[in-house]
């Protein structure tokens, strides 16, 4: 029973000094166990700032690594090892090595949506809440090379004003998100706005009356003063959104945007982990040496 499994879940939890992290696209379940739920860039701060000994990671492959990063003295378990992440799959290190040598002198800036060797190669991480801020930052008489996110990188040159070198990733649960859904929705449910987040395409957030990090969508249905939100991301906001907001809908732009690979982590494979300590996340002392540095530019803007 569901009841047994948590039961188990928070006694482990307790014996093994254990802090459980889930992301926002999480399924509810899972989000009601985690110590703390919230985007990739709060997630980081946790992970830097816990004294757990034991950080069990409920997202994908990249975030856990980010967290060991982070905190290489404590265990960092991912309950289902194949929950991986297309985007971060679009670009390797050889790859953004031979990218930063058709530009020399280029800035790189990486989404934290990328493994640690190629965030190793980079100068400075972002996400999606800060993105503007760190392309901000990025010296004015240099070339920035945006990776791996196309659209996010699009999102971020629009608002700055400054020209990216943008590599061709995209996150193939976003791209289900379309200006037509849009279109659709708002002709349903007039004067009803529209959120988004920026791994849209560029049309998609045009369309859109606000395009957010998954942290900036949770914070904006907060103060948002309509009764009904039309949010276009991953679906596993709306459990947070509508624990949160009580007496407020939300409509999903694309009921069928959900990422795979989040949705692998369930309760049994959480209390598998704190079970048996499976399955521990490594990353080389050199790789984590060099992106600990990017990854900490990002954390001090």
């Amino acid at each position: 029973m569901t009841s047994d499994i948590i039961k188990a879940i928070d006694r482990l939890r307790q014996q093994r000094q254990a802090l459980i992290l889930a992301h926002n696209y999480q399924r509810g379940e899972i989000q009601d166990i985690a110590d703390f739920v919230g985007d990739s860039l709060e997630l980081s701060r946790q992970a830097a700032a816990t004294d757990a000994r034991v950080i069990v990671f409920c997202g994908v492959h990249f975030m856990a690594e980010t967290a060991k990063i982070l905190s290489p003295d404590k265990t960092v378990l991912l309950p289902d090892l194949h929950a991986g992440c297309p985007m971060a799959d679009m670009i390797t290190p050889e790859q953004l090595a031979a990218e930063k040598a058709k530009h020399p002198g280029a800035q790189v800036v990486c989404y934290v949506n990328s493994s640690a060797a190629v965030k190793a190669l980079c100068d400075v991480c972002c996400t999606s809440a800060n993105a503007i801020k760190v392309v901000e930052a990025m010296a004015p008489d240099r070339p920035v090379i945006f990776v791996p996110d196309q659209y996010l990188g699009h999102y971020a040159q629009e608002k700055t004003g400054r020209e990216l070198i943008l590599w061709p990733g995209y996150c193939p649960t976003h791209m289900k998100i379309t200006v037509e859904q849009i279109v659709a929705l708002k002709a349903q449910h007039p004067g009803v706005e529209v959120v988004v987040h920026p791994e849209c395409r560029p049309d998609v957030v045009q369309a859109a009356d606000q395009a957010l990090s998954t942290g900036g969508i949770l914070r904006y249905a907060r103060s948002y003063q309509g009764q009904t939100l039309i949010v276009g991301t991953e679906t596993g906001i709306l459990h947070r959104l509508a624990k949160e907001n009580p007496g407020k809908t939300f409509i999903p732009v694309n009921d069928k945007a959900v990422c795979p690979n989040m949705k692998r982590i369930t309760l049994e494979k959480v209390l598998a982990s704190l079970e048996s300590m499976r399955h521990p996340i490594e990353v080389p002392e050199d790789i984590r040496q060099k992106a600990l540095a990017s990854v900490e530019r990002m954390l001090a803007l």
